[in-house]
């Protein structure tokens, strides 16, 4: 793998993963002030979104952090595969 391909999948993979932290910056920001907001109203309203939305930044996570593995077995596999076949 050329080093230019290298820094390219480097930089994609820092991007992603600063897009997940930022999304999971404002899912606390934004959820825990929905929470204070409902304890001063005594509701329980807040649990919806907080599930829900909570739901989104975990599947988001597995995509980032979790692709990785995933990615990493096929590039092995194809590997394993052009080495048979030469």
């Amino acid at each position: 793998m050329a080093t230019d391909e290298k820094y390219a999948k480097a930089k994609q993979k820092v991007r992603k993963q600063a897009e997940f932290y930022q999304h999971l910056g404002v899912y606390i920001l934004v959820n825990g002030g929905l929470t204070i907001y409902n304890l001063l109203t005594d509701q329980t309203w807040f649990l919806y979104p907080l599930l829900g939305w909570g739901a989104g930044v975990v599947i988001h996570g597995l995509n980032v952090f979790a692709s990785g593995a995933i990615t990493s077995w096929e590039e092995k596999k194809i590997r394993e595969i052009t080495e048979k076949e030469n």
